[in-house]
């Protein structure tokens, strides 16, 4: 299948569209070392074919948008590996390249969301949980700029501004790829009915609320069941389509282990519709099977 024939706007006003799983997990699957600051996006330079045959397992899950794997690629991130601005800015391309490469191979259409992770990810401290770095608006704007003119190059359908923490960031962001020319994505990374900085929610989604260039807003990397209030909110306050990739609900242990649970269940998708989750999918520990599972309900949702 080559590149979508519509915008992915258009397309979300259709109907609602399967996002993929998280790519970290399905990597380790594929047998890939991520015990690295850089994380995957270590395997842009040294396994880009393990990056393009994640995304194809999600693909053959049923996603019909792939994130890219630069979350956690940053100029100061590939710098401290000894990589150079131009090196850095190809890898940030090469993740584009990747996802489209998997993209056709599906038999229907698949867009493709460039990841603008937040600045804690670049720290690999556990800071994007926390937010509030002690940087201003203006100096994150100026650490996000680069990387999006990067990915902007590689032409993706859209911008995942992804797992954000709080008010502040999305403001940098947001300031980050006006007229970029994109279409982009607003999504919180939320506890309890907040975002990880503590600001309300509804403070949160209002930022957008107005912005032409956001054509969806909602959460990612939190727990299933702050999703659900999360979507409700994001819906009424945004008035755009809502995007929700929660993860598995598992904890993530400071050994570095995952311990608890899952209280992912793909039935909640039909809700999260329902409430006005257009883009739909899973975050980390969620992987292509629940992923497809996913797509069997959203399929099953939209038949008359």
């Amino acid at each position: 299948m080559s590149a979508p024939t519509v915008p992915l706007a258009t397309a979300l006003a259709r109907g609602p569209l399967v996002l993929d799983g998280g790519l970290s997990n399905q990597l380790a699957a594929q047998g890939c070392d991520l015990s690295d600051e850089l994380w995957s996006a270590r395997l842009l330079a040294d396994a880009p074919e393990q990056i393009e045959a994640a995304h194809a397992a999600y693909v053959r899950a049923g996603a019909q948008v792939l994130i890219t794997g630069s979350y956690q690629a940053t100029f100061e991130g590939f710098a401290r590996r000894g990589l150079g601005r131009e090196e850095t800015a190809a890898l940030l391309r090469r993740s584009v390249e990747l996802a489209r490469g998997a993209a056709a191979l599906g038999e229907r259409e698949v867009w493709v969301a460039a990841s603008v992770g937040p600045y804690g990810a670049m720290l690999a401290d556990g800071s994007e949980y926390r937010g509030r770095y002690g940087l201003s608006v203006a100096e994150l704007e100026r650490f996000h700029r680069p990387r999006v003119e990067a990915l902007v190059a590689a032409r993706p359908d859209v911008l995942a501004l992804e797992t954000v923490p709080d008010v502040d960031e999305a403001r940098a962001l947001l300031a980050a790829v006006r007229g970029c020319g994109v279409p982009v994505w607003l999504s919180y990374s939320v506890a309890g009915g907040r975002t990880r900085a503590g600001q309300p929610l509804a403070e949160a989604f209002a930022l957008a609320a107005d912005d032409d260039q956001v054509i969806a807003m909602g959460v990612n990397c939190c727990e299933p069941a702050d999703a659900d209030h999360a979507v409700r909110l994001a819906a009424r306050v945004g008035g755009k389509p809502v995007v929700v990739y929660p993860n598995s609900g598992e904890t993530y242990a400071p050994t570095r282990t995952w311990q608890g649970p899952p209280g992912f269940a793909p039935s909640r998708a039909a809700s999260w519709r329902t409430d006005g989750a257009r883009l739909i999918g899973g975050c980390c520990r969620v992987g292509p099977d629940l992923i497809g599972k996913l797509a069997e309900v959203v399929e099953k949702q939209q038949r008359p």
